[in-house]
């Protein structure tokens, strides 16, 4: 197996269940927020920097200013440059480099852009209606039925707020992945079976003798 699999996803749709079942299936490495640590030791940047940014829409250029002086350090070129922006450069590398350490799955954080000249990804987009995704939030995360959906629409807003500002593409949108799943229909476990065959497939047409 040589493919590198990101994974974009709603908010309790089990995108990074079908991403650590991918990891144990393979045996490689499962990438979620383990990415802002390595991400944060690459840089210099404190890893706090990465969480408060994580995934989220870029905050005022006056707090970005205010927090700058902390920051200095991955880059002295480019120390003009706003906090945010370091950041997710920073994460940009961190994510090139585990996928050239060889076949991974990385969850969120514009893997799909981040590697856009890699041919040996699966970009995929796991997501599903409300009706299934209310209980495991429920139970998942431990937020009360009645303010599930207000955190899923939130964090899915902030989610592509954070993807859409930047890459060039649309968060969700099915032109920015191969392969758009509902989780709903087919299961978790049966999404997995669909990406291993998206895998098995995708492999055999880059390498036909191997069939």
């Amino acid at each position: 197996m040589n493919t590198i699999i990101t994974i974009g996803r709603q908010y309790g749709s089990g995108g990074k269940e079908v991403g650590k079942k991918l990891s144990e299936y393979y045996n490689i490495p499962f990438y979620d927020k383990e990415l802002l640590k390595i991400a944060a030791r690459e840089s210099g940047i404190c890893e706090e920097m990465f969480e408060s940014y994580d995934e989220k829409p870029t905050t005022s250029f006056l707090y970005s200013l205010v927090m700058d002086p902390y920051a200095l350090g991955y880059n002295a070129s480019s120390f003009d440059m706003p906090l945010n922006q370091k950041v997710f450069l920073a994460a940009f590398d961190a994510i090139k480099k585990v996928a050239d350490e060889g076949p991974c799955i990385i969850v969120g954080r514009c893997a799909d852009y981040a590697l856009k000249d890699y041919e040996n990804k699966l970009n995929v987009f796991i997501h599903a209606p409300m009706s299934f995704k209310k209980h495991r939030i429920h139970e998942q995360y431990n937020i009360p039925l009645d303010k599930v959906k207000d955190e899923a629409v939130k964090i899915d807003k902030q989610r592509a707020s954070y993807y859409n500002y930047y890459t060039s593409k649309k968060w969700g949108d099915l032109k920015s992945y191969d392969l758009s799943i509902d989780s709903s229909i087919f299961g978790i476990d049966g999404t997995v079976e669909l990406i291993k065959n998206a895998i098995d497939l995708k492999e055999k047409s880059v390498n036909p003798q191997s069939e």
